[in-house]
């Protein structure tokens, strides 16, 4: 079987590996034929993701076919297209016994923890999988990062009177407009990168941009909301001077949900914090009904993924193309690799 190896940070290994196709009665044997690059994969990479092991077989943004069912598999048959839900709990610790399966105490994930899809074949519990009978495998496989943006916007609560300021204009960021704005909440997004927000504004329905890291950033986001402050901040980007500065931008009473990873320490000024009554969230992965909510949004027309996808490799050529993207120049907002 054709598998792609992280040896080490920097290292990617073509090789041939061996594969049992023999199934419990719960699980599914998948062919892949779409995997989604994120920050994640790149992390790793460079040897900056944290809870991470050498080597690893990456790959968790997937669109498959189901090639076979275990005896006790009902909700999917062969030939369904699926996408794959990362986030596995072989344990059912206190977080996942109320529900919580995006933040066990013993997750695992797919493509991160343990070994993932960048290979042909897989195996794993059909549990983890959600078909679609129209969507195709470029949109299946952009299900799973799109569910981090769902996520964030459902733990928020973000109703149609809400103001929403999005920073961060990645795949994530992007993400959280797209749902934001499906609410009817007035959305804007702020980031360094002018060009990530004309793209942003190409392609979401998005109420204004403003460029970050100016003397004026706080007048034009004032300026966007007619003089108030959002409601809602959401920070893609792991980034502890923008995360800090999520304070100063959330209106009084406000709602302020990390999304992106920040590796170290995060220390706010507490008067401040309580002046404005201020309620701090993170939002970690997504969870079955993410998913769910959002196969049934792109099947009813509601998100159009396309412009996303940005820049495209075949597998045998995907190491290459790989040390490409990792450079800001080459643009890009979504690779897609085919299998």
């Amino acid at each position: 079987m054709k598998t792609l190896v992280l040896e080490e940070p920097g290292k990617f290994n073509y090789t041939d590996t061996p594969f049992d196709t023999t199934l419990q009665p719960d699980e599914a044997l998948l062919k892949v034929h779409r995997i989604g690059i994120c920050g994640t994969d790149y992390h790793a990479y460079s040897g900056n993701q944290p809870f991470f092991s050498y080597p690893r077989i990456l790959g968790h943004e997937l669109g498959v076919e189901v090639l076979e069912v275990g005896s006790a598999v009902d909700h999917v048959k062969v030939g369904d297209k699926c996408s794959v839900e990362p986030y596995q709990n072989a344990q059912l610790d206190h977080a996942v016994r109320r529900g919580f399966t995006n933040c066990g105490e013993n997750i695992s994930v797919f493509g991160v923890h343990q070994d993932g899809g960048m290979r042909e074949y897989i195996k794993m519990p059909a549990k983890y999988l959600h078909k679609s009978a129209t969507l195709d495998y470029d949109a299946l496989a952009l299900v799973e990062p799109l569910g981090i943006g769902c996520h964030a916007v459902n733990r928020a609560r973000v109703q149609a009177d809400d103001t929403v300021l999005v920073v961060g204009a990645g795949p994530i960021g992007l993400a959280t407009v797209q749902f934001a704005t499906a609410t009817g909440a007035r959305t804007v997004v702020m980031d360094v990168n002018e060009d990530r927000l004309k793209f942003a504004k190409t392609v979401l329905p998005i109420d204004g941009t403003v460029v970050a890291a100016r003397d004026e950033t706080l007048a034009q986001l004032r300026a966007q909301f007619d003089g108030d402050l959002p409601t809602v901040v959401f920070d893609a980007t792991g980034n502890r001077h923008s995360m800090s500065k999520a304070l100063e931008y959330a209106a009084p009473a406000g709602r302020i949900v990390f999304i992106g990873l920040f590796q170290g320490d995060f220390s706010f000024h507490d008067p401040y914090f309580h002046k404005k009554e201020l309620t701090l969230m993170a939002s970690r992965n997504a969870l079955p009904s993410d998913f769910k909510q959002i196969i049934r949004m792109m099947e009813e027309g509601k998100i159009d993924t396309r412009a996303w996808i940005t820049h495209r490799s075949s597998f045998e050529n995907m190491v290459d193309e790989f040390e490409r993207w990792l450079k800001p120049e080459s643009q890009v907002i979504k690779a897609v690799v085919s299998l």
